[in-house]
């Protein structure tokens, strides 16, 4: 008669594991997914690496030492604001991804403790 207890325990724990898995392992590898095509499409706008890749070609391809100097000011200036922007965004994404795996912890936590955490 110690069949059914079992059975259930070890499903309990079968679901338990699975539920883990699909929150912890896929749904962060998701949540990077998303980052990395959210900061591609931010990357069209910003232009990073193509402004690191053309730093030292003259701006709109003005070989004077004017054109020389204002494509290095320029492009530094861009590359400098473009850094502040992925470090914020970074920043953003590594908050979220903080507040995905503290989730369930912070629920079983109130959950089981009731309103006593709160204070």
């Amino acid at each position: 008669m110690d069949f059914a207890p079992a059975y259930i325990l070890k499903r309990g724990l079968f679901r338990i594991s699975k539920f883990l898995h699909h929150y912890y392992i896929d749904g962060t590898r998701f949540l990077f997914y998303k980052f990395i095509n959210f900061m591609e499409v931010a990357d069209r706008s910003i232009a990073f690496g193509i402004t690191f890749r053309n730093f030292f070609v003259p701006l709109y391809r003005d070989y004077s030492i004017v054109g020389r100097v204002l494509g290095v000011i320029f492009r530094s200036v861009r590359l400098l604001i473009g850094g502040v922007i992925y470090l914020f965004l970074g920043s953003i994404f590594m908050l979220i991804v903080l507040a995905w795996l503290l989730l369930p912890i912070i629920l079983i936590t109130f959950s089981f403790g009731g309103s006593k955490n709160l204070k």
